[in-house]
């Protein structure tokens, strides 16, 4: 089953603070964090709840893609590659010109979303001070860019 084309995906806001912990949680990402940091959500819902969600916290001209989970569920289906889309497009409206990620499990997934494995020691400093890269996520974990490019207006 491929997700339908009426995917919704909206920015989700305080009311979903509990659905984001709980599928970040129930997914084995990190919540130490969400709320005091300044993380834009995106995310779909279903008859059941939230079905996947994704986060990007911007700084400047870079940003951080973090937190996408999708429900066990639905996994499989494409609504992941659908919220990294969105938040990619967020992420060209806000002229983000680097999009950096770590990851423990889903290098092959964002491989084929055209984001590539990048040295850790060259991590800008912006990215590098995040609870996430310097705390929350393994020194094992791959970090991973790419290149985005800005949309017209």
């Amino acid at each position: 089953m491929l997700w339908g084309p009426r995917v919704i995906v909206r920015t989700l806001g305080r009311e979903d603070a509990a659905a984001i912990r709980a599928l970040l949680e129930a997914s084995g990402l990190p919540t130490g964090d969400i709320e005091q940091r300044a993380i834009r959500f995106l995310g779909s819902r279903d008859d059941r709840g939230l079905a996947a969600v994704v986060g990007l916290e911007l700084f400047g001209k870079v940003g951080l893609l973090r937190s996408l989970a999708v429900r066990p569920d639905l996994r499989g289906t494409g609504l992941g590659g659908t919220l990294v889309g969105a938040v990619e497009e967020l992420a060209a409206q806000q002229r983000i010109v680097e999009l950096f990620l770590l990851t423990t499990t889903a290098e092959p997934f964002f491989a084929k979303r055209g984001y590539s494995r990048h040295d850790r020691g060259s991590a800008p400093a912006p990215i590098r001070d995040t609870p996430e890269f310097s705390d929350l996520c393994p020194s094992t974990a791959a970090f991973m860019v790419k290149l985005i490019t800005a949309q017209p207006h």
